[in-house]
């Protein structure tokens, strides 16, 4: 038994001090990551979530010099996910690495109301079709057909170093019939003809953090994920609003745009999307808290389109 020994218990006392750890990243406590660090000493590289359901193994010596070392640069700052190089996401244990965003578990939100909606679809007894944008290590993508296993996915991006990473999952997943990737910007990789009104559900969440803030955000986050991640333009919604005019065009009749936004975002995208006849239908995902942190907006019939 590892849990409660004196080696253990030591090192849980420096991380309990020394630890800060960020609202969106609440699977992370001390104990949850000396668990999974534990497990990396030992040459084993396990998310957070995955580590949680294991008992950890004796470590030598070396390994726990290893160990300190480790719990060193977590304190320093390093983002857990990126030493661990592993994240779990609405089940999944998925690569990580500096190159793209951390999944975070609020996003699972929108992970969650994309699967509900393509099951959906997917009963009318075709293969739905699912675009993710701004897709960074793949995590909506593949969540999404994982749990829909009729789905075509497509994903994109800007980065060609976070779809490597993304290639990477597809790849340990096994989804790469299903899961096929696109670099380009934001919906740039789907101008053809052929995507015109093709599209069950387009899923994205975007950078919304507004430019001004990007140097208040926590060093753990700034310093080490990526801006383009986060940067959403002078007031945020950059992107959200590309994505509201530009969706229409590849949305079937009866497909949905289904968005994340920032806190406090959510009043003024759902007021737009419902001015704009094209959509026929504004739904809105709230948090634990109440707020509004999910958009979706169906495609109307052709017919009304402005």
């Amino acid at each position: 038994m590892i849990v409660g020994g004196v080696q253990w218990e030591q090192r849980l006392r420096r991380l309990e001090q020394g630890l800060r750890t960020l609202p969106d990243k609440p699977e992370e406590s001390p104990q949850a990551a000396l668990r999974a660090l534990w497990f990396l000493a030992a040459g084993t590289r396990l998310s957070v979530q995955a580590a949680a359901e294991r008992q950890p193994p004796q470590l030598d010596a070396a390994q726990l010099q290893a160990l300190d070392a480790w719990i060193d640069r977590r304190l320093q700052g390093e983002p857990l996910a990126y030493l661990l190089e592993r994240q779990g996401f609405m089940g999944l244990e998925l690569l990580c690495g500096p190159v793209a965003l951390i999944p975070r578990r609020e996003t699972e939100m929108l992970g969650q109301a994309a699967v509900a909606l393509l099951r959906e679809a997917a009963q009318s007894g075709h293969e739905p079709c699912c675009i993710d944008v701004c897709c960074g290590s793949g995590n909506l993508a593949l969540a999404v057909a994982h749990a829909v296993p009729t789905a075509r996915v497509h994903a994109s991006d800007l980065s060609p170093q976070a779809l490597q990473l993304a290639a990477a999952n597809v790849a340990r997943l096994g989804l790469q019939s299903r899961v096929q990737l696109h670099e380009g910007d934001l919906l740039a990789p789907f101008d053809g003809a052929q995507w015109s009104a093709s599209v069950d559900l387009l899923l994205s969440a975007p950078p919304y953090i507004s430019s001004a803030r990007m140097e208040a955000l926590p060093s753990e986050i700034i310093s080490h994920e990526p801006a383009m991640a986060f940067d959403g333009g002078p007031f945020g919604i950059d992107m959200l609003m590309r994505l509201l005019r530009r969706a229409p065009r590849l949305l079937r009749a009866g497909g949905w745009l289904c968005v994340e936004v920032g806190l406090g975002q959510g009043p003024a995208m759902g007021r737009l999307a419902r001015g704009d006849a094209r959509y026929s239908e504004v739904r809105m995902v709230l948090d634990e808290q109440g707020n509004e942190r999910v958009l979706l907006a169906r495609r109307a019939a052709a017919g009304s389109d402005a």
